[in-house]
């Protein structure tokens, strides 16, 4: 072979060589577009995940801090929760039976004086009652009903003048007891207050 064709061998060769360089830089080219792309796309999905996750964040802080601060219901009377209120004593004839001792009868005012018998009344559970004005010796029925309703009967007795304590006017006349502590209480039909008697020791 001549140099001539050497050269003219060698300068094909380069003239091939060269013909290949271009679209091996637009391979080098669409590859690197691509990874450009999926880096940009990875970006996004990366920063959507990301606001997503504060979003809920931002959400439970704002439930919590809500449930924290609810604000309670005020208690009506300004009373505690749980305070158990007082329950008036049921008046029954058995919550009456014993000896009780005039405190204060209305329109009743005593004299400075002795009895010769201690004025009181002794209610009794089966519906009795006896006692004494102070002078004379009392007895009679009495019935309670529901809410304390009161109604009494005098039976006979003999009447000695003295300075007598109205018993028996203040048990015809109730009709309404009240018992609270060693205190018994008669109320008028119109809720008029008409004496306290205080048990007897």
């Amino acid at each position: 072979m001549s140099n001539t064709d050497l050269e003219d061998d060698l300068r094909g060769t380069f003239e091939r060589a060269a013909a290949t360089v271009p679209q091996s830089a637009d391979l080098t080219e669409r590859a690197t577009t691509g990874a450009r792309r999926a880096q940009r796309r990875t970006w996004i999905v990366s920063g959507a995940a990301a606001v997503a996750v504060a979003a809920v964040a931002l959400t439970g802080f704002g439930l919590a801090g809500s449930h924290h601060n609810a604000v309670q219901p005020p208690v009506a009377g300004g009373s505690q929760p749980g305070t158990p209120t007082p329950t008036p004593p049921v008046v029954s004839a058995q919550t009456v039976s014993g000896t009780w001792r005039p405190l204060q009868i209305a329109g009743f005012k005593a004299q400075k004086q002795a009895w010769p018998d201690d004025p009181v009344l002794v209610f009794k559970a089966n519906g009795t009652w006896t006692g004494s004005d102070g002078c004379n010796g009392l007895q009679g029925t009495f019935s309670i009903g529901e809410h304390g309703a009161f109604t009494a009967v005098a039976g006979g007795q003999h009447m000695i003048g003295c300075d007598n304590v109205p018993n028996t006017g203040v048990l015809t006349a109730a009709k309404r007891v009240a018992i609270t502590d060693d205190t018994l209480q008669f109320f008028g039909a119109d809720g008029t207050r008409l004496a306290s008697y205080a048990r007897a020791r």
